[in-house]
């Protein structure tokens, strides 16, 4: 990574997301452990914004997530592993704004990232951090695109990998798996079930377990949409994002972003509205936000042809939850033949072929502003999360 200035990461500790309690940065973590009251949380990256941070520095470094170094948690540039990823485009859907009758529709687009989609951004940062604190062998149970990005990051940075993904995941994504050499473990069932493995074999093995959430790192790279979207709109933000969720961390990854930005005093004024758009064939939190169950802890999903949106209980559930009530947003599904409506929508009014998950985004658009949830005067942003050529067996016209 070269720019023309010294770079110095203002992480300061990890955090509990809910004791609040502190753990070393410098040593490798994975999430907090409450064995006593029975619950398990993330660890959030802090940073200190106490020595002021110039957001014009950003003239002159690359065009990659890694232009906000400050704010990520890799301590020394030499240990970046970059295949160049971030800076994705954010672009203007004037078609579909008439056809949808919205005053200002935005699309940022992860399928342009290495592996074709926004899961570079997290196993970028995940996989710089473990060559950091020197970490050989790690693991993941991934519903595909994750597996795949971390595979690669994986190469780039001699780290040994092991994937853990559902036997249904298309084929494309196995095969990039091997082809960076990773160790390809199928499944039957969905994410949580390849999980359940995982933590069988990083018992028996001793790998580095890279689930989301699970470490704290893949947050960090995610985050770096939030920092993207700020400057591509001249340090403003939109007043709606409708975001895929699966595992949640890119919409916790947001609100982490805008919170970090306003504490650095880079933007100002109110966040967006954010919207946790899901599957009805796997929506625990649709049901978790509307009361109909306590936890998604026994939640029964079925596959969807969405792969990243079969996620049945989150391992960061209550923190997903916080962010919608926060934002003052809402947990909405589709169903699989209105999110494979939206990708052909998008196709024909706009050029873009997105992912079944980025799909589901033009459905649960017109369901909230149906519903009055939203206005079509609100400056809207959907975040497609990846390319659509790597879903061709289940986009079937």
């Amino acid at each position: 990574m070269k720019t023309t200035v010294s770079l110095n990461s203002h992480i300061a500790h990890l955090e509990c997301a809910v004791s609040k309690e502190k753990f070393d940065h410098k040593q490798i973590q994975t999430f907090c452990d409450n064995e006593k009251e029975g619950w398990k949380a993330p660890l959030y990256a802090k940073y200190d914004f106490s020595d002021f941070v110039d957001k014009n520095l950003l003239k002159e470094r690359p065009a990659s997530l890694w232009r906000y170094f400050e704010f990520l948690p890799v301590l020394d540039p030499a240990n970046v592993i970059t295949l160049g990823e971030g800076m994705t485009p954010l672009l203007s859907l004037d078609n579909l704004a008439k056809f949808t009758g919205t005053s200002k529709l935005l699309l940022k687009d992860e399928s342009l990232n290495p592996t074709g989609s926004f899961k570079a951004r997290g196993q970028a940062v995940a996989v710089s951090k473990m060559k950091e604190l020197g970490i050989t062998k790690c693991i993941v149970p991934t519903a595909g695109n994750a597996g795949g990005a971390l595979a690669a990051y994986c190469a780039k940075a001699n780290i040994e990998v092991t994937v853990v993904m559902p036997r249904h995941t298309p084929e494309i994504f196995k095969q990039e798996c091997r082809y960076f050499g990773a160790e390809l473990i199928l499944v039957d069932g969905l994410i949580n079930d390849c999980g359940k493995l995982v933590a069988q074999i990083k018992a028996e093995k001793g790998y580095f377990d890279v689930s989301t959430m699970k470490e704290p790192y893949r947050l960090e790279g995610k985050k770096t949409m939030g920092f993207e979207i700020a400057e591509q709109m001249n340090w403003t933000l939109p007043d709606v994002i409708f975001y895929p969720t699966g595992g949640g961390t890119g919409l916790i990854g947001l609100w982490k972003a805008f919170h970090e930005m306003k504490s650095a005093g880079w933007i100002t004024g109110k966040f967006p509205k954010l919207i946790a758009v899901q599957t009805e064939n796997c929506q625990p939190m649709v049901w978790s936000f509307e009361g109909k169950h306590e936890n998604a802890s026994a939640y029964r999903a079925k596959p969807s042809m969405a792969n990243g949106l079969a996620v049945p209980s989150p391992f960061a559930e209550k923190q997903i939850l916080e962010v919608l009530s926060e934002s003052k947003g809402f947990a909405v599904s589709v169903s699989e033949e209105e999110l494979l409506d939206g990708v052909k929508i998008l196709a024909r009014k706009e050029g873009l072929f997105v992912a079944p998950e980025g799909g589901a985004l033009l459905p649960a658009m017109r369901k909230a502003i149906a519903n009055k949830w939203i206005s079509p005067d609100d400056t809207i942003l959907l975040l497609n999360t990846g390319s659509a050529y790597k879903y061709a067996e289940n986009l079937i016209w």
